[in-house]
């Protein structure tokens, strides 16, 4: 399946446009008042998942009438903005209206990329010693839909993360008493057991020194290799931690969208909708 069928761009385009803030055409404060029009933000977005999707850098995504330096710009003044989360938190609530997340059972799991230009979110990959890489942490629900997403560097542990990764849940709404979280071995230790206790999160842990078996937790090593799908998480070249959130939660509003609409088209009709069993 690719990482973006084509069916979805529009539709993702369209909440995020929502979101964007009212930009003249030309900047009224310019000295001279002959400078050139604003590249209209649709254009730019295309060149930014384009990238996402390649992992290309923004010199290779540039075409005449929008350059890496306005790629460049705009991805920051939008990640400073937090606008990839939000479109992200409104895919999830479309999601949840529409067919709705299963929170009764939990996956949480982390996954290591690589990251060679280091930055923020960066550290020294244990698969690779010397190397520069990223630990992104997952927590997703019982059919594998993305709930939050956390980077840190590849050197910490997957169990410390587990805090931050639940705690990201919080701003989805109360969760229902009693969810079972899913894990491997890895989280195996008392330190997670009270975390989760404090949450009043039931705990399914492998336990340690056993055939690590996937269990229920399969949908969240599904969502990771989709996620990994993205060039841009992949193997991330971006150094400032916004950006690098930016990226991260734009490709997981497009897992959303992706099992919005491969769920709902079973079960609602539209003009446009897709016919096919796996999405193009």
């Amino acid at each position: 399946m690719p990482a973006v069928p084509v069916s979805l761009p529009d539709p993702v385009w369209a909440q995020f446009s929502a979101l964007l803030p009212a930009h003249p055409a030309v900047s009224p404060t310019h000295p001279l008042g002959c400078h050139r029009p604003r590249v209209p933000d649709r254009v730019v977005f295309e060149r930014v998942v384009a990238a996402l999707v390649h992992g290309s850098g923004d010199e290779r995504i540039a075409a005449p009438g929008c350059s890496d330096r306005t790629i460049r710009r705009r991805v920051h003044e939008w990640a400073d903005a937090g606008l990839a989360e939000a479109l992200r938190r409104l895919a999830l609530e479309q999601y949840e209206r529409m067919i709705g997340l299963d929170f009764a059972n939990l996956a949480v799991d982390g996954c290591i990329t690589e990251a060679p230009g280091g930055g923020e979110r960066a550290g020294r990959s244990p698969p690779d010693p010397g190397k520069q890489g990223l630990n992104r942490s997952s927590a997703t629900d019982a059919a594998g839909v993305p709930l939050h997403l956390v980077a840190a560097g590849a050197n910490p542990h997957d169990a410390p993360l587990l805090g931050p990764t639940l705690a990201g849940l919080a701003k989805l709404g109360p969760l229902p008493a009693g969810a079972t979280v899913h894990l491997d071995r890895g989280y195996d230790g008392e330190p997670t057991r009270a975390r989760l206790g404090g949450l009043e999160f039931a705990a399914e842990i492998a336990p340690k020194g056993a055939p690590d078996q996937a269990g229920a937790r399969w949908v969240v090593e599904r969502t990771q290799a989709w996620m990994n799908g993205f060039g841009r998480l992949r193997r991330c070249t971006e150094r400032r931690g916004s950006v690098v959130a930016f990226y991260r939660f734009l490709a997981a509003a497009f897992v959303v969208a992706r099992a919005l609409i491969d769920e709902a088209r079973t079960r609602y009709r539209w003009p446009s909708r897709p016919t096919t069993r796996r999405l193009r």
